[in-house]
């Protein structure tokens, strides 16, 4: 029986991405200190490595997709086809930043600052082609983690990755530039994106968390109106493309659903109340496909 070789992120993506596969359909279990995840899907294989390598090897065809950010991508220069783009993380669900920071009281405020400067980083491959693309020679040394306490120290500056840059400010750093905008990315090894088999399956596994992450922040709603009241109600309810309109038992009634995004349904409710809706009923969602 073929099977898709499957890569998962292990670490910070880890425990989100499990959760979106679960969302959309997939059990997914992980033993303790097991690097082999068992899924309910006979035809999926999946290993648990850090995402930093998963391009790499998806690339180099040990592994025929997998989940990692577009920053590792870029790092290892892999030549990978992106099957997806999926805009989740730890926490948030917007894209993260690799930025150039310095000290509060740096005289570095450009890139051309840099020159003969030691700068520290994870991302050695971005920060180098960074350079170069600026002409500047400095001396980039990789960092195995608490990146933010090493200026002015232990290096003149630092290449990290933010969401918010709360931390870099807790730490007296102010960002100088942007090097990378990065998301997560669902990506294949070009052997395998031309198998029918597995690229028909990479199709089904993307579209369905894609599926997953539309439907967050977004609910339905179910109400009942009476026809002289229709026309007010649907100019207050919008929808992915139109409200479902259907008869009830009574002619001179009709049932409608619709899918909102959430932080409006405090605002339309009360609106949609006030304009003769009747029977008003919010829920979750698990997945929207538009």
């Amino acid at each position: 029986m073929p099977v898709l070789k499957l890569g998962l992120p292990k670490g910070s993506l880890e425990e989100t991405t499990c959760d979106m596969f679960r969302r959309a359909g997939y059990k997914i279990d992980i033993k303790s200190r097991s690097y082999y995840p068992s899924i309910d899907d006979p035809e999926i294989e999946c290993i648990l490595i850090r995402a930093q390598e998963i391009a790499r090897y998806v690339e180099m065809g040990l592994l025929d997709a997998g989940l990692t950010g577009y920053d590792w991508v870029i790092e290892n220069n892999a030549d990978v086809v992106e099957i997806a783009e999926l805009v989740y993380g730890k926490v948030g669900r917007t894209p993260l930043r690799w930025v150039l920071a310095v000290p509060n009281d740096s005289p570095i405020k450009c890139a051309k600052d840099l020159e003969g400067k030691r700068i520290a980083t994870e991302a050695m491959g971005m920060t180098k082609a960074y350079l170069e693309r600026h002409g500047v020679n400095a001396t980039v040394e990789f960092s195995w983690g608490a990146t933010e306490v090493k200026p002015p120290h232990l290096a003149d500056a630092i290449v990290e990755i933010t969401e918010t840059g709360s931390s870099l400010k807790a730490n007296d750093l102010r960002i100088v530039d942007t090097i990378c905008e990065t998301t997560t990315r669902f990506i294949a090894n070009k052997e395998s994106a031309k198998d029918p088999f597995k690229r028909a399956k990479m199709d089904k596994i993307a579209l369905l968390l894609q599926a997953v992450l539309t439907a967050e922040n977004k609910v339905g709603l179910m109400l009942n109106v009476h026809v002289d009241n229709l026309v007010k109600v649907l100019a207050i309810l919008p929808a992915l493309q139109r409200p479902t309109i259907a008869h009830l038992s009574d002619q001179n009634w009709y049932a409608l659903i619709a899918v909102v995004d959430q932080h409006i349904v405090r605002d339309i409710v009360p609106e949609l109340k006030s304009a003769g809706a009747e029977g008003i009923v919010e829920y979750n969602l698990n997945k929207v496909i538009p």
